[in-house]
């Protein structure tokens, strides 16, 4: 596919940021959709985002920013979207341009909680995009290491070949590799699970567990994330990759991850909901949690899942970290 496709991306947060920073640094115009009118006011002004990875300065010759979401799709081929799954729905209720025609990446770690369902699905369902236009990209990758330009790695996954190599084009750099997949299923079912276990990680670390139960857990959350996985969509895939192991290991140990800070906080004794009003970004694996639960409880297979099962009952039943975690340690080996 030759590279003359125009990208648009949606998201103001961090994440978001460190996506148009690398597709700027390959491509002449890059759309960027931000909800917040004064993030676009300070970026056209200062030349980085007020908000998210301030020390990254644009050439804003080089953006076309825009707090109207349909003026992005309409200039787009390819939309990347990088909106908090909670949100993703509240900012697509403006949309009145159809979808149809074009092609959708996700870089959301996820499940939309109006439809259950991981991204991709809830596009190709809800918006009726076929789903060899839709793909994934996935770490393991910190924006903030985006930031700083440490080398990091993507997978680009998607059920079209040629659509992979062309958004993994115009992403890699020096410091950015890039390899592609096929397997758009399974990658987005792991990023949206590291972000559970990375909570698990945190809520051990606050309660005071070391290096050598962090490790069983670890060890653990691989072998539960692929029987998750195969579960919901076998196919062949090697669980070892830098795309499953490789972004849960970063997601659960990383200083820059907001999932393990979230569990972190709740194991040093706050409630779950004064620890998410501290925070002044969204953790994906709370609302993960929950939608990766049910759907094995409607699959009855929750007893495959006991650390994403330790998790929900802190989130959500409010159990004590302390005595939920005392019972999975039984449960690991």
């Amino acid at each position: 596919m030759e590279n003359k496709l125009r990208f648009g991306v949606f998201g103001g947060g961090s994440w978001g940021t460190a996506l148009v920073k690398m597709l700027s640094e390959n491509l002449d115009n890059v759309g960027w959709y931000m909800r917040n009118e004064y993030a676009i006011r300070h970026l056209k002004k200062e030349k980085h985002n007020p908000n998210y990875l301030s020390s990254v300065e644009f050439d804003m010759d080089r953006l076309n920013l825009s707090h109207n979401i349909n003026e992005i799709v309409s200039a787009s081929d390819v939309l990347i979207f990088a909106i908090p799954s909670a949100f993703l729905e509240s900012e697509l209720k403006d949309l009145n341009i159809s979808l149809k025609d074009k092609i959708v990446f996700s870089a959301i770690k996820g499940i939309v909680p109006e439809s259950g369902e991981i991204v991709g699905e809830h596009f190709h369902d809800q918006y009726e995009i076929p789903f060899k236009n839709i793909g994934v990209i996935t770490g393991p990758c910190h924006a903030e290491e985006v930031a700083l330009e440490r080398l990091s790695y993507l997978t680009i996954a998607c059920a079209d070949e040629e659509k992979a190599k062309a958004v993994a084009d115009v992403l890699k750099s020096d410091y950015i590799r890039t390899k592609i997949s096929d397997d758009i299923i399974g990658t987005e079912y792991a990023a949206m699970l590291k972000n559970i276990y990375a909570i698990a990680s945190g809520i051990a670390h606050g309660l005071g567990y070391g290096d050598n139960f962090q490790s069983v857990l670890m060890s653990n959350a691989i072998r539960e994330m692929k029987r998750f996985i195969d579960r919901v969509y076998k196919m062949k895939r090697n669980i070892n990759n830098s795309a499953y192991l490789g972004d849960l290991l970063v997601t659960s140990y990383s200083i820059f991850s907001r999932n393990r800070m979230l569990g972190n906080m709740i194991g040093k004794g706050y409630t779950v909901k004064s620890a998410m009003m501290e925070m002044n970004m969204v953790a994906e694996g709370y609302y993960a949690a929950k939608s990766a639960h049910l759907l094995m409880d409607k699959l009855e297979k929750k007893s495959k899942t006991p650390i994403i099962n330790a998790v929900y009952d802190v989130l959500y039943k409010e159990k004590n970290p302390k005595k939920v975690f005392a019972k999975l340690t039984e449960k690991l080996d």
